[in-house]
C-alpha cells in the first residue's frame, strides 16, 4: 500500500524558546536522567542495568562510541543523561506485541509522529506485512527465515540485494554478516558510516595512512590545545566533557569552531563531582569561533597563514624537523597557501579577525595540539578536503604522533567504527578478502558494492530488489526522503532489524519483515551459554559487552542467531558455500576465531578480549609509521570554496537537538538551546529575520533547488538564533527530505546534510 510514512506529522503546535543555555550538564541533567527512567522503566531493572553500562564486566552503552577509561570508571555511574535516554529506550516496559499491529494498521501508524511512534515499546514477535494487506502480522522465525531466503535465492543476480548495517552492530554480527553477504554474492555492504564519517576514513587514508583517529583519552587530558570543530559533544557525545575539563584543568585551553554557540563548549558542571557543581562548574572554551556554514577550510587557511607569518618573524612556529623526516608534499602545499588573500579568508570564514588571530597565537606557542571534528566537518561537498585542511595543520606544527596531540575523529553510534573494522563496507582491500574466503573456503566477488546513496538510486531504478536493514531507521536516516522512500517501495521484500518501531517500518516494499531482536543490555544465551560480543570505540579501543537484563520477550533472536538463520536459509543447498552457520551461533568465541583469522590486530582474540578492560588495536599513526602511498604522512592541497549565495537564499545545516541520538527521540525538547515541544522549526539570525519581516512563531515553506528539482518542508516555525547571517539551523530527520539525493562529496558518496542551499517563504495563516 501507498502511505506519505516519509513525511514527519507536525509536532511543534505548542512550540516555546527561551534564551540559549551557556553552561551545561550539572543537576538538570540528573534530574532528567531520573525523570526519564522514571517514566518509561522499571527502576528496580534501571538501577540494576545502570550499574553495569560501561563497567568493566558490564555492557556497552547502545549510543555513543566515546571510549571508557582506561583507569577509574566511576561507580556513582560511567554514562551520560543520554547513555541513560539511550538504556530507557532499550529498556522500557511498554511492548509492541501481535495485539498492537492487529489494532493499528500500517496508514494509521503513519499519521503518528517520529516520538510516538519510537515511545510505542520494544517489538516482542517477528512481524510479517503481506503484499496488499493493511496490517502486520506475527510469522514464526522458521517462516521469516524461509521468506528471505526464498526471495534471495530468487534474485537473478546477487547484486538485486541491498544489506545495509546501522553503527550499533557488534563486532561478532557485523564480521558474520559480512562472510555471509559475500559467500551470497555481494559486496553491498552500504552502511551509516557512508553518510557520516566516510570523509574522515577517506582522508585520513590519504593522507595518514589510517581511516580513522590516533588519540587516547590520556592524549587529551595531557594536551595543551583541543580544538573542536563542527562538533557538539555536550549533546552528542556528553562523556567527552569530562575528557575536555581533564584537558582544562591540566592547563589545557580548548578552541571551539561551530556556527552556533553550544552550552556543552561553553561550561560544564560534572555531576559526579558535587563541589564541581556548587562552584559552577567549568568555563571549557578559551576562544570560541563562530564559524559560518562551511567556512572551515577559509579559517583554517586564515591561521595558517597567520602561523606562516609568525614563522617568517621568529624561525620557531613551523616544525621542519618533523616535516622534513616523516611528511612529504610540503613545498607544493605552502606555495599554495602563500597564493591565498589573508583577507579573503577572514571574509568567508565569517569570523572576526581580531578572534582568528588569537587562535593563531595560542596554536603557534603550543607543541601538543589535538583536533577533534564530527559531522558538521564531513557532510560536505568538500568534506574530504575540510579533514585534509585539519591534517595539514597539524603537520604544520608537528602534532602528530606524540603525546597530547594528533587527529580526533570523534565517532557517532557505539560500534559504527567496530563494523567497518570488522568489513562492513562496499569496497574492502583484496587483503582482507582473502583472508575471508581462506577462512570460510568461499569466494568472496571483488566487484564494488553499493555505497548508501548508490543503494537507494539502485533500488529507486529498479536494480535493488530486496533491501535488509541491520538495525537503523533507513529512511528518516538518508537524504531526499521522498525519494528514498519511493525507492524502498520499489523493493520486492524489505527487512529491518529492530527493537522499537520507527518509520522505515512503514514505508515499505511489496512484502516487508520485522525482525526484533536483542538490546545491548539484555542477556543473550545460546546453546553452549551465557554469550558476550565486543565493541570497538571511537579509540581503537576492543572491549567485551555483556548484558545483565532479561529479554523483553521470548521471542527475540541476538543480531548474531538472525544472520545465521538467514544465512543457513539462503546457502544450505549451495554446494559451493559449505559454512556451519549455526555452530557460530552457538559460539561466538567461533566467530572470534575467525576475526582472529582475518583482521590484522586481533591476535589471540578470545583470550585478551576476556580483559574487562579491553585492549588496543594497532595505530601506525601514533608511532609515526604512516601507511601512505609515499610512506610519509602527505600534505594536500584544498581549494577554498566559493560561498556565494543569490539574494535571499541562506546555508542550511541539519542538527540534532538534544532529546535525540541519531534518528531516534527521547523527547521533543532541546534544552541547551532553550526550546520546548518543536521540532519542525528553522533557527534564524535576528538580523535576517528582521530583514526578511519575520518574526518568532512565523510559519515558512523551507525550498531546496538543486538541479532544477525543487525539495519543500512545509510550516516550520522560525526561531531567532545565534547564528551567522545567511545561515540557519533546522533538525534531522524532519529536515532530510530537503537533502538532494545528487548532491554528495564525490569522493564518498556522503550526503551535503550540513550545507543545504535554502529559501524560505512565510506562510500566511488565518
Amino acid at each position: 500500500m501507498k502511505d506519505q510514512g516519509h513525511r514527519y506529522p507536525n509536532v511543534s503546535d505548542k512550540l516555546s524558546w527561551d534564551e540559549a543555555k551557556t553552561e551545561s550538564v550539572g543537576v538538570p541533567a540528573i534530574w532528567n536522567s531520573l525523570k526519564h527512567l522514571g517514566r518509561y522503566v522499571d527502576m528496580p531493572q534501571a538501577l540494576k542495568a545502570s550499574l553495569k553500562m560501561n563497567q568493566e564486566g558490564g555492557f556497552d552503552c547502545p549510543g555513543c562510541a566515546w571510549p571508557d577509561p582506561d583507569d577509574h570508571r566511576s561507580k556513582l555511574g560511567e554514562y551520560c543523561e543520554n547513555g541513560i535516554k539511550a538504556l530507557a529506550e532499550e529498556a522500557t516496559k511498554r511492548k509492541v506485541d501481535s495485539a498492537f499491529f492487529k489494532k493499528y494498521s500500517v496508514e494509521e501508524l503513519t499519521s503518528w509522529s517520529e516520538f510516538k511512534l519510537g515511545k510505542s515499546g520494544r517489538i516482542t514477535h517477528p512481524m510479517y506485512l503481506a503484499e496488499g494487506e493493511s496490517h502486520y502480522q506475527e510469522i514464526s522465525w522458521p517462516d521469516a527465515f524461509k521468506k528471505i531466503g526464498n526471495h534471495l535465492r530468487g534474485l537473478d543476480d546477487p547484486n538485486e540485494a541491498i544489506f545495509y548495517t546501522s553503527g550499533r552492530t557488534c563486532n561478532e554480527a557485523a564480521f558474520l554478516y559480512g562472510a555471509f553477504v559475500r559467500a551470497y554474492g555481494t559486496n553491498n555492504l552500504p552502511d551509516c558510516s557512508n553518510m557520516c564519517h566516510e570523509c574522515s576514513g577517506y582522508a585520513l587514508s590519504q593522507t595518514l595512512g589510517i581511516g580513522k583517529g590516533a588519540v587516547t583519552l590520556d592524549d587529551i587530558h595531557q594536551a595543551e590545545v583541543v580544538m573542536v570543530i563542527g562538533q557538539n559533544p555536550g549533546t552528542n557525545h556528553p562523556r567527552m566533557l569530562t575528557a575536555l575539563e581533564n584537558c582544562k584543568l591540566n592547563g589545557g585551553s580548548i578552541i571551539a569552531i561551530n556556527p552556533l554557540k553550544e552550552a556543552g563548549l561553553i561550561n560544564y558542571s560534572n555531576p559526579q563531582k558535587p563541589l564541581r557543581i556548587l562552584s559552577g562548574g567549568v568555563d571549557l572554551t578559551d576562544i570560541y569561533l563562530q564559524v559560518q556554514v562551511n567556512g572551515d577550510i577559509a579559517l583554517l587557511k586564515a591561521i595558517m597563514l597567520l602561523l606562516v607569518e609568525k614563522e617568517e618573524m621568529s624561525g620557531d612556529v613551523i616544525d621542519h624537523d618533523f616535516i622534513k623526516e616523516h611528511t612529504h608534499g610540503y613545498n607544493d602545499f605552502i606555495n599554495d597557501l602563500k597564493k591565498e588573500d589573508f583577507n579573503i579568508c577572514v571574509s568567508e570564514s565569517g569570523v572576526d579577525e581580531a578572534e582568528i588571530r588569537k587562535a593563531a597565537d595560542l596554536i603557534a606557542r603550543k607543541d601538543k595540539i589535538i583536533i577533534c571534528w564530527a559531522m558538521g566537518v564531513t557532510q560536505h561537498e568538500n568534506g574530504v578536503q575540510n579533514v585534509r585542511e585539519i591534517v595539514n595543520l597539524l603537520l604544520m606544527r608537528g602534532a602528530v604522533g606524540k603525546a597530547g596531540a594528533g587527529p580526533c575523529p570523534v565517532r557517532g553510534h557505539s560500534n559504527v567504527q567496530g563494523d567497518r573494522t570488522m568489513g562492513i563496507w562496499e569496497k574492502m582491500p583484496e587483503s582482507f578478502l582473502a583472508k575471508l574466503d581462506n577462512a570460510f573456503d568461499i569466494h568472496s566477488p571483488r566487484k564494488e558494492g553499493y555505497a548508501t546513496v548508490p543503494a537507494i538510486k539502485a533500488m529507486y531504478n529498479g536494480k535493488a530488489k530486496v533491501f535488509f536493514g541491520m538495525g537503523g531507521n533507513f529512511v528518516s536516516a538518508t537524504p531526499d526522503t521522498d525519494y528514498t522512500a519511493e525507492a524502498l517501495r520499489k523493493c520486492d521484500l524489505t527487512v529491518h532489524v529492530s527493537t522499537k518501531l520507527n518509520r522505515s517500518h512503514l514505508v515499505h516494499g511489496k512484502e516487508a519483515l520485522i525482525l526484533p531482536t536483542l538490546g545491548r543490555s539484555e542477556m543473550d544465551v545460546q546453546s553452549s551459554g551465557y554469550q558476550f560480543v565486543s565493541t570497538e570505540s571511537s579509540m581503537g579501543i576492543v572491549q567485551n559487552s555483556k548484558g545483565v537484563l532479561a529479554p523483553k520477550s521470548d521471542h527475540l533472536l541476538s543480531e548474531v542467531a538472525i544472520v545465521g538463520g538467514m544465512a543457513h536459509a539462503t546457502l544450505a543447498d549451495r554446494n559451493d558455500v559449505q559454512v556451519d552457520w549455526q555452530s557460530f551461533v552457538d559460539d561466538y568465541d567461533l566467530i572470534r576465531a575467525k576475526i582472529e583469522e582475518v583482521i590484522p590486530g586481533f591476535n589471540r582474540y578470545n583470550e585478551r578480549v576476556r580483559d574487562d578492560k579491553g585492549f588496543y588495536l594497532p595505530n601506525g599513526v601514533k608511532v609515526r609509521d604512516f601507511k601512505t602511498s609515499t610512506g610519509k604522512a602527505n600534505f594536500s592541497i584544498n581549494p577554498r570554496p566559493v560561498l556565494e549565495l543569490e539574494k535571499g537564499a541562506f546555508r542550511l545545516t541539519t542538527l540534532r537537538a538534544h532529546d535525540q541520538y541519531n534518528t531516534t527521540l527521547y523527547g521533543l525538547d532541546d534544552r541547551y538551546r532553550g526550546i520546548k515541544n518543536g521540532r519542525e522549526i528553522i533557527l534564524m539570525n535576528k538580523s535576517d529575520m528582521q530583514e526578511h519581516g519575520l518574526k518568532g512563531g512565523d510559519c515558512v515553506d523551507v525550498n531546496s533547488n538543486h538541479d532544477g528539482v525543487v525539495r519543500t518542508v512545509s510550516n516550520f516555525k522560525v526561531v531567532p538564533y545565534d547564528i551567522p547571517s545567511r545561515c540557519l539551523g533546522a533538525y534531522f530527520p524532519e529536515a532530510n527530505p530537503l537533502v538532494p539525493i545528487d548532491l554528495i562529496n564525490p569522493e564518498t558518496h556522503t550526503p551535503v546534510s550540513k550545507n543545504i542551499v535554502v529559501k524560505l517563504k512565510r506562510v500566511v495563516t488565518t
